[in-house]
């Protein structure tokens, strides 16, 4: 007689038989693989907004002396932490009295230390100081920084123009100066050249005219002025070599040099004696 399996005709298959089926139908159809858990978000990084703001009118300071102002046009760089640009801008236009009225507090001591015409200097004082400041100084709240510029007053101003005219006038005259003499000396020392270079030529009184009349008679003076400084100098030469004969020396070193210079210096000019 055989036993069947305990349990009775509905009891379950083996279970190692079971686990050997499934590893079959795996290889040939494994199962999908399971979705990867999402990734974390990445951390929230702060936004920084920034505004640009310039003050719709000047800031007036005293000068030295109280009798005139000095106008201050300030622009104002906004910045705040996870705002917007649209909130930050809104903030910034109500707190530009209370940013006017700190710049003006830091202001106005170095402003009456300087004189009404000396609103440059003002404007390199006040860049310095306030620059690379920034207000609040502490919190997270918006806080802005500063750049100024300084005009002076109308009516200093208006007595500055004169001087600047009369300067101005001044220095454009003598940068015209410095151009013409610079043209003239380069002018002059090319003429000089070609001067000499045509009276060194025996045919140079009949080439000046190739250029024209004006030139031709500019050049005949110029050598006429030349030749007429020269008879001096040759009758001082002459009156040398002759004194020297007169006194019985003889021939010499320093007659005959004196005498070859003498001649050449005739020939060159053409003032050479005429041989009887």
């Amino acid at each position: 007689m055989t036993m069947g399996p305990a349990g009775g005709p509905g009891t379950r298959p083996f279970v190692p038989q079971q686990m050997e089926r499934r590893r079959w139908w795996h290889a040939l159809f494994p199962p999908a693989e399971l979705p990867l858990p999402p990734a974390p978000p990445p951390p929230v990084v702060p936004t920084t907004a920034t505004f640009r703001q310039e003050a719709p009118g000047p800031i007036l300071v005293p000068a030295k002396g109280d009798a005139f102002d000095f106008r201050l046009h300030v622009v104002y760089n906004w910045t705040a932490q996870n705002m917007t640009y649209e909130e930050l801008r809104f903030r910034a236009e109500r707190y530009l009295g209370w940013a006017a009225g700190i710049v003006r507090e830091r202001a106005v001591g170095l402003a009456r230390e300087h004189e009404p015409h000396r609103s440059h200097d003002l404007e390199r004082a006040l860049n310095g100081r306030l620059g690379g400041q920034r207000w609040p100084r502490e919190g997270a709240v918006p806080h802005f920084s500063v750049l100024i510029r300084v005009s002076p007053d109308e009516r200093v101003r208006e007595r500055l123009r004169p001087y600047w005219e009369d300067r101005i006038r001044l220095e454009c005259d003598h940068e015209l100066q410095k151009i013409r003499a610079t043209q003239a000396d380069e002018l002059t020392r090319r003429w000089c050249a070609v001067l000499q270079n045509l009276e060194d030529d025996p045919v140079t009184s009949h080439a000046a005219r190739l250029t024209g009349e004006q030139f031709a008679e500019v050049f005949r003076r110029y050598v006429e002025e030349r030749r007429e400084t020269v008879p001096d100098l040759v009758k001082l030469l002459r009156e040398a070599v002759r004194g020297h004969g007169d006194l019985g020396m003889g021939p010499s070193e320093y007659t005959e040099a004196w005498d070859a210079a003498l001649r050449t210096y005739e020939r060159q000019h053409g003032l050479s004696e005429p041989v009887n």
